[in-house]
């Protein structure tokens, strides 16, 4: 699995980013060092201890490196001279806290250190879509139109949840649909949206699928049906909610 490293100015910030997404990360998620604050406690960040940061959390199949703004980034870039593999490390765009949630639940569901740089690159979309703002794409793993999946099992159900799909079920949604052999979708039939990869975090919030909503849920693949039958079962229980 690969690593996670949180550079911020603020210590306080990033201890509850990480909190906030480990929450989410299940009973496996990824390592993740922070590397915030300056020496005394106050605001800033140290190249030296980036540099730390990821080589502990470096276990052999990379890291990804995220950070809030400015001179945290500057940070970042140094701390690259400073690692013992640099060409094992990514620096992430993504906004601080979505990019966050977004790596810690991808990578705990297996994804390498490409999948989850790439699915953390839309991390601003699903918030984008919810306020009405022009978005390029529904996140990684959106596919075009309201394609269905060929030949596979598929059911429909309707989302009892009183905030939806939010953050929490979402990532019980994907890290589920992970762990099978199968390609998973979904779509939101009220609001005849795309069908998007259930593997994906973002794309899965950027529907903001409501109570109420009546949703298809299909899968191709070896497992699909086992995939099936356990985020059927989720559903219908309010993963977890009532």
């Amino acid at each position: 699995m690969i690593g996670l490293v949180v550079v911020s100015h603020s210590r306080a910030l990033a201890d509850a980013a990480v909190e906030l997404a480990l929450q989410m990360g299940g009973e496996n998620p990824p390592t993740v060092r922070v590397a915030a604050g300056g020496p005394d406690g106050d605001l800033g960040t140290d190249a030296v201890a980036i540099a730390s940061a990821i080589d502990e959390a470096d276990g052999g199949e990379g890291v990804l490196v995220l950070m809030d703004l400015g001179s945290a980034i500057l940070s970042a870039e140094t701390a690259l001279e400073f690692v013992a593999a640099p060409e094992r490390v990514r620096l992430s765009a993504a906004p601080f806290v979505e990019g966050l949630v977004a790596a810690v639940v991808t990578a705990a569901g297996g994804a390498g250190l490409d999948a989850v740089a790439t699915e953390c690159a839309t991390a601003g979309d699903a918030k984008r879509r919810q306020l009405g703002a022009d978005t390029d794409s529904a996140g990684a793993g959106a596919a075009s139109g309201t394609a269905r999946a060929a030949e596979g099992a598929a059911f429909e159900a309707v989302i009892t949840n009183p905030s939806g799909l939010h953050a929490r079920p979402a990532a019980t949604f994907v890290k589920t649909a992970s762990r099978y052999d199968a390609d998973v979708r979904l779509v939101d039939l009220d609001t005849g949206s795309e069908e998007i990869s259930a593997r994906s975090l973002l794309a899965l919030m950027a529907l903001g699928v409501r109570q109420g909503s009546r949703v298809r849920v299909s899968a191709t693949g070896p497992e699909a049906q086992a995939a099936l039958d356990e985020l059927r079962a989720l559903i219908e229980d309010g993963f977890g909610e009532r």
